[in-house]
């Protein structure tokens, strides 16, 4: 069982970074950050599977980058140039399988860490 919790979220205005992170128990081949915002679908942000290959969604490419560090066990997500569509729950996903990019392809979730960006 692969546990997942995530922390670094907060409030920023716009134009402001944070770098969340997700702190797991096991190495598994693909880990992602998703993201919720009220009354939408949760929707992918950005995957990186074992051998470092990433992809990301259209409308963060260039802002985010995802990264993970083996030796601690986590996963990032620097976010830059934030905007206020930026807003809502991100939550760190794994599964053991090949990168998929919809939420019914990961088995693994965190409890998610909340992302405000004031206008």
């Amino acid at each position: 069982q692969v546990q997942l919790v995530e922390s670094g979220g907060g409030s920023v205005p716009a134009g402001g970074s944070l770098r969340l992170s997700c702190a797991y128990t096991h190495n598994i081949y693909c880990m992602g950050w998703f993201r919720q915002a009220p009354g939408k679908e949760r929707e992918g942000v950005a995957t990186i599977e074992r051998l470092g290959r990433t992809n990301y969604a259209d409308s963060v490419k260039g802002r985010f980058t995802i990264s993970k560090d083996n030796l601690k066990n986590t996963l990032y997500l620097q976010m830059t140039s934030l905007k206020p569509e930026d807003s809502a729950m991100y939550y760190c996903a794994a599964v053991g399988g090949l990168c998929g990019w919809y939420p019914s392809d990961f088995v693994y979730w965190g409890q998610g860490t909340q992302v405000t960006v004031s206008s």
